[in-house]
């Protein structure tokens, strides 16, 4: 598989298939990759979202613009099941990377083709970013209190993409096993950002309910919301009659399961003023975990509000095996690097190895192409790799 990806739609979705087993080859400019640098965190200027999301990866570089790279594309291509690539329209063809030049070389190519918009429509050339479809989906509207629009810190639109991405890869490579075709997986963070809004969008559509920003309070159940405790703060989330009652209950406000303003979830988040006023009451009196244990005992879904540093000695992630810590050359430390999100009986797959340097494996790579070393150190020195 090859990874022309960059920042993190494109490299996720790759790096996803990589901790299955995949064999991917990230290539970068001579200069590196845009993506190598944001953030950094090691002497020579890598960040985690680079060291994160390229660990399992080969590491070489190329300028694909250069017209003596050719043939170089031309046998990378040729030996890839696989292309991942998140550019613009334009710039694909440009590099000659688009579908039709890869399927001259490799006929049954599969190519993983990630961009803002998707390639039709009169945005198709466009460039942007996980903030922009943010935007553009209306999610920004209605996250964080009354106000200015705002963004959520996890670019939930990019990593979106690169899940719909990977799976789509998956079944394409499916498909080619039964009919040998390959095929372009189109995959878009507007797309994504639509699909992850369906609901508030359908509900705006067909019943014409306009939603405001309530910072973290629920629209459709109560509670729901972020409760402050004698020392901190605690997410609950409440869905269901039979969770209410056993949260009424627990706060000992049985009063509130026969009243009208609370008979289903719609009307609890209509009336969560109502509902809050009740948990505030009896949750400001507890610590975080005696609040905690005497929620979980009562089976109300709830969590404690973790600073970043306290994420890591959670006895959850720490037995699930949720991050592995590995060298990295210049890091002052160990990087946490997130394990594989999902976990497969049989196949597990993991973090088998760091991500690359620059140009970690052009040789490598290239001699298992069929160069030879006079060769790759002339297309070196003609800043072709």
């Amino acid at each position: 598989m090859l990874d022309f990806g960059r920042y993190i739609a494109g490299p996720y979705c790759a790096m996803l298939l990589a901790d299955m087993g995949a064999e991917v080859i990230r290539i970068e400019r001579r200069e590196g990759g845009e993506d190598r640098n944001v953030s950094p965190i090691t002497e020579t200027g890598e960040g985690p979202m680079f060291i994160g999301f390229n660990r399992n990866k080969k590491g070489i570089t190329l300028d694909p613009a250069h017209p003596d790279s050719r043939e170089i594309k031309r046998r990378l291509i040729a030996s890839a099941d696989v292309v991942i690539a998140n550019l613009p329209l334009d710039v694909l063809a440009k590099l000659e990377l688009d579908y039709d030049s890869l399927k001259a070389i490799k006929p049954d190519v599969i190519f993983g083709r990630v961009s803002t918009y998707g390639h039709e429509g009169p945005y198709a050339n466009r460039v942007g970013f996980d903030p922009v479809i943010q935007a553009m989906s209306g999610a920004m509207t209605l996250t964080g209190t009354p106000g200015v629009p705002i963004r959520s810190v996890v670019p939930f639109e990019d990593f979106g993409t690169a899940l719909h991405t990977a799976f789509g890869v998956m079944v394409a490579l499916f498909n080619r096993q039964k009919t040998g075709q390959g095929q372009i997986v189109d995959g878009s963070l507007l797309a994504t950002g639509m699909m992850f809004m369906q609901s508030l969008l359908a509900e705006r559509y067909v019943l014409d309910i306009i939603r405001q920003q309530q910072g973290n309070t629920g629209y459709t159940a109560a509670p729901s919301d972020c409760y402050k405790t004698k020392d901190g703060w605690v997410m609950v989330a409440v869905i269901g009659q039979p969770m209410f009652k056993r949260w009424a209950r627990l706060v000992g406000r049985t009063d509130l399961i026969d009243d009208p303003r609370c008979m289903d979830d719609l009307a609890r988040g209509n009336n969560s003023e109502l509902i809050n006023a009740a948990m505030d009451a009896w949750i400001s009196k507890l610590t975080t975990e005696e609040a905690i244990q005497q929620l979980e005992a009562a089976r109300v879904p709830c969590g404690k509000v973790f600073q970043l540093g306290e994420v890591f000695d959670d006895p959850q992630v720490q037995t699930r095996g949720l991050f592995q810590f590995l060298d990295y050359p210049g890091s002052p430390k160990l990087i946490p690097i997130p394990n594989t999100p999902v976990q497969l009986s049989e196949t597990p797959g993991g973090v088998r190895h760091r991500a690359p340097m620059l140009g970690e494996h052009t040789n490598d790579v290239l001699m298992g192409l069929g160069f030879d070393e006079v060769e790759i150190e002339q297309y070196r020195q003609r800043g072709i790799i």
